[in-house]
Formats: structure tokens, sequence, C-alpha cells
């Protein structure tokens, strides 16, 4: 057999091998997308074409406007956290002896709590009557209501990095275990100290688990709205109102056009800001 026909058979082989993935992505998840971008563009009842209309109609809704601003602090506060927190917890736990297995296995019990034991965990904590307010009025001080104050989103941001800190971790640990250990070894015979090898080996060659991290970190922090919807209900605190409360709501209220113009909305700004730290990163270790 030639190398022709070879490299012929192994492309073959590959796209056999792909083609099972690419139908199943298109029909569970690009297709029905499509369908909602066409029902941004119809009325929701007779599927009237209003071209724009539903777009202006959430750009000019309130609660979608307070949703995204949250949604947005959110993030913003958040992942830099996360990243910054377990990326130092990583380099300390990989540094570390024997302690660190244990630790690391400790730091991964968040993610295998179910979210209804969060739930629970959040009123015994928060709740007003709940522990930390017993232990502030034994301390002399007022009591807060935290689930229906500022403080709320507080609470939201502990939960998040609580939870997905471990799994970060994790991803960091995998991430420094690929740097060749020679590179340190050079690096120490040259003189440098632990803060030189840190930002000139270390950070350097962990860009792409920091583009990787950085994505997923974004992801999850959608995922929790399920402990604030069932902590706080349709409608929490303002401080706390993400855009999954606005979708459930309209959800609920059968406003499908609202619901798929504000579907695609989001969906175009995660594209760009995860297209934007993809070329960013590029750049970086270009």
């Amino acid at each position: 057999m030639s190398r022709t026909n070879r490299t012929r058979k192994r492309n073959m082989a590959g796209v056999c091998f792909i083609i099972p993935s690419f139908l199943g992505v298109s029909i569970f998840v690009l297709l029905p997308f499509l369908d909602v971008v066409r029902r941004s563009f119809v009325t929701a009842v007779n599927e009237t074409w209003v071209g724009l209309a539903n777009y202006k109609m959430v750009i000019e809704n309130s609660a979608f406007r307070l949703a995204a601003g949250n949604t947005l602090r959110f993030v913003g506060g958040c992942i830099p956290v996360l990243v910054v927190l377990s990326l130092l917890t990583a380099v300390f736990l990989y540094s570390s002896g024997k302690i660190a297995d244990f630790l690391k296995s400790a730091f991964l019990i968040p993610m295998a709590i179910p979210v209804a034991s969060v739930v629970l965990l959040w009123k015994v904590l928060f709740h007003g009557q709940g522990m930390l307010n017993g232990f502030i009025d034994k301390l002399g001080f007022t009591p807060v209501d935290w689930m229906n104050t500022k403080y709320a989103f507080w609470v939201l941001v502990f939960s998040y990095i609580w939870k997905n800190l471990g799994y970060d971790i994790i991803l960091w640990i995998a991430g420094l275990s690929a740097i060749p250990s020679s590179i340190y070894e050079a690096a120490r015979v040259d003189g440098a100290g632990n803060i030189r090898i840190f930002f000139s080996i270390t950070i350097p060659n962990l860009l792409p688990t920091l583009y990787t991290i950085t994505v997923l970190s974004f992801l999850n922090s959608f995922k929790v709205f399920r402990e604030g919807y069932l902590v706080a209900g349709d409608y929490p605190h303002e401080s706390m109102y993400l855009l999954q409360h606005t979708f459930n709501n309209w959800f609920r209220d059968l406003s499908f056009d609202k619901i798929a113009a504000g579907a695609v909305l989001v969906a175009i700004v995660i594209l760009i800001l995860v297209t934007l730290l993809e070329k960013a990163w590029n750049q970086k270790e270009s």
C-alpha cells in the first residue's frame, strides 16, 4: 500500500470517528439553537415575524438589565478571585509533602455535596435565626437578615468559590505536573529565587491551563443559580437576581419570544468573551 493510500485511509478513519459526535452535537445542540434563533424573530403565540422587536423588548426590560448587571458583577468578581486563590493553593499543595494528598481530597468534597444539602447548609448558616446570627448575637452585635439584604450577593459569591475551588485546584496541579522539573533545577542552579521562578517559569508554562480554567470557571458560574433559586425562590433580593432567574420567570409566563431573544444575546456575549480570552492567551504564548 502506497503512502498516499495510507494517509487517505487514516483520514477516513478520523472522519468516521468524528461523525457520530458531530451528528449528536448537531441534533441535540446546533439544530435546537438554530430554532431558538428563529423564535427570537417571531411572536410566541402565532409566530408572526416581528424582526428585532423581541430584542428591543428584552434590552428595555428592567428585570433583564438588573439580572445582566448582577451576572456581570458576579462573574467579574468571582472568577479572578477563584483563579488566583486556586492557583496559590495548588502551588502550595504541589510543593507540600504527604499532607497534600489529604488536602486535595478535602477540597473536592464540596463538589460531591448535592445541591439540596448545600441549600440546607445555607439555611442553617445564613437564616435570620441561623448559626451565624446566633454567634453574632452572643458577641453583642445586631443580627443580620443575610438573604434579604445586600449581603445576599456575597453569600452567593462565597458559595460559588467554596464549591468550585477544589475543581480548579486539581486542574492547576495537573498543569504544574506537566512542567519539567529540569527547568526548575536549572533556574535554581542559576541562582533564581522562588518568586522569580514562579513568575518566569511557572506562570508562562501554565498559560494553556489558565485559559482552560478561566473558561470552565466562567461556564460553571451559571450553575450557582440552583442554590440561589432553592434558597430564595423566583424573586430573591435584587443583589442576587441573575439572568437565570429572569429566564425562569419568563418560562413560567410562557414568554418564549423573550426567552429566545435573551438566550441569543447571552450566547453572543459568551462567544465574544471566550474568543477574546483565546486571542489573549494566544498572543501571550507567541
